[in-house]
């Protein structure tokens, strides 16, 4: 039987790239692609994938909320996480979110393949980098002041900023063309992640780091 696989990142040039290296094998079937985080609940619905292949910042919905929808409505469905970033907090939340594999988009080639065939077999597969990432968080390593060894993607980087200049929620998803829900969704783990739990200590945040002026 096909594996089936749903690919799922908002940069075409990469879904391409990740398309012609899996039809390579005969055994994989690229059912459907998007690049928009709001179409792949639907496309896993009419398509019944093997595995879904998704990135975690894409437009319309992150891919850490789609892949909790994913593993909650379609149990059968291995999510194997492509990301560019690879810090332990972003690999976390994918494992938790229930992703079966995490793998960095720099190593996508051989990686990837890797990760295939163990979640096809019903094991879990971290990348190098993934792993360390893990080996940390577990370990305790590293500094844990508030906000310290945190990444936050593109967009998060992006609301961080408006919610400290002073755009609401909807001001912010007019801004960048998003649903209300999306934003809400960008501050609750900016918020989570930064270990911070208000507007001004947001608004702090971002100025100590030189994200937005304190004049």
């Amino acid at each position: 039987m096909n594996v089936r696989i749903l690919l799922a990142d908002d940069h075409q040039m990469f879904r391409e790239a990740l398309r012609i290296l899996l039809e390579r094998n005969p055994e994989f079937e690229v059912v459907a692609e998007t690049g928009d985080g709001r179409e792949v609940f639907a496309l896993a619905r009419e398509t019944s994938p093997t595995i879904i292949c998704m990135d975690i910042d894409m437009p319309g919905m992150n891919g850490i909320e789609i892949t909790r929808q994913i593993t909650a409505a379609f149990p059968l469905i291995k999510v194997i996480a492509v990301s560019t970033f690879s810090d332990r907090g972003y690999v976390t939340d994918m494992l938790n979110a229930g992703a079966s594999a995490y793998v960095s988009k720099a190593g996508a080639g051989v990686e990837l393949l890797r990760a295939i065939d163990a979640v096809s077999r019903n094991r879990s597969y971290l990348c190098p980098d993934a792993t360390d990432a893990v080996r940390e968080a577990v370990s305790g390593q590293g500094d844990e002041r508030p906000g310290s060894q945190v990444k936050l993607g593109p967009r998060e980087l992006q609301v961080l900023q408006l919610v400290a200049v002073g755009f609401t929620s909807p001001q912010i998803a007019e801004r960048m063309d998003i649903t209300l829900a999306t934003v809400e969704v960008h501050r609750r783990n900016i918020m989570r992640k930064l270990n911070l739990d208000s507007v001004v200590a947001l608004t702090r945040y971002a100025i100590r780091q030189g994200l937005v002026s304190n004049k």
